[in-house]
């Protein structure tokens, strides 16, 4: 009796050692995936190229993959690491064609990027208010993030790092708020920070970690009414974004942070 049981806890190791190899041996097989909207330029495009330069394999979305030159030969040098996919974030229908086509496919990070200002020159109070610009910054800004992390809920919870990160601006921070301007663009992003906040609240039980990220002035075609001397470079600001979005966890969940790491108030 003594030798059948010396015998079974003997197999149930050895059972125990495969099934342990096995997950070891899967988890070093495992590749991250980031998928990044509005990647055919700037910001996203940056995110896209550090991404796959680090050997994760990304999802850039754009609106016209025909007409992002850059985002095409990007891919094309990627040995298959990046796949360009057609999204248009204020489209719902677009949204849903895209999560239903990577059903099955888990997405360690969804970086909420694409964004627009609206162009200083349409929200100037009292003067010039051009309010259908105002719905669209509204659409792309605050509804099309949110829309996204719901219909990609599934596939980030079926990853390995669970994150959500969003590229935010301080000018959404209200307390930090001294002038009067920017009467679209500013509350879209205060209106960004609130509902991924909520997000983080709701999701950290189940290990979602949600970031809003100020990646400051940024020599893209957004910020090109500013003078150059006031501009980041777009890799600084690249490799600035991956980097707190590398620390991000369920301890920090929903905090708004700037570019180098400091917490940006409401």
């Amino acid at each position: 009796m003594n030798r059948r049981i010396s015998r079974s806890l003997t197999l149930l190791a050895a059972l125990c050692v495969a099934i342990v190899a096995s997950a070891t041996a899967r988890a070093d097989d495992y590749v991250p995936t980031v998928l990044v909207t509005g990647a055919n330029r700037g910001i996203g495009l940056e995110l896209t190229r550090q991404y796959a330069a680090r050997g994760w394999k990304v999802i850039a979305t754009a609106r016209n993959p025909a007409e992002a030159t850059e985002l095409e030969a990007l891919a094309a040098d990627s040995e298959g690491k990046v796949s360009i996919e057609t999204l248009d974030v204020t489209d719902f229908a677009s949204i849903d064609e895209l999560a239903a086509k990577y059903k099955d496919k888990p997405v360690d990070v969804l970086f909420n990027n694409a964004g627009i200002t609206g162009g200083g020159g349409n929200q100037l109070f009292a003067r010039k208010m051009e309010w259908p610009t105002y719905e669209l910054v509204l659409r792309t800004n605050v509804i099309g993030p949110l829309k996204m992390a719901e219909a990609f809920l599934p596939n980030v919870l079926a990853s390995q790092q669970k994150k959500i990160s969003n590229v935010s601006s301080s000018q959404g921070s209200i307390a930090g708020t001294t002038n009067a301007m920017l009467y679209f663009y500013r509350p879209s992003k205060a209106a960004l920070n609130m509902e991924m906040h909520l997000l983080a609240i709701q999701l950290k039980s189940k290990g979602v970690s949600v970031a809003l990220i100020d990646p400051g002035p940024v020599d893209t075609d957004m910020m090109s009414m500013l003078p150059k001397k006031m501009l980041r470079p777009v890799e600084t600001a690249g490799s600035d974004l991956i980097r707190i979005t590398d620390q991000l966890s369920v301890e920090n969940t929903g905090t708004f942070w700037t570019f180098d790491g400091s917490v940006l108030p409401w």
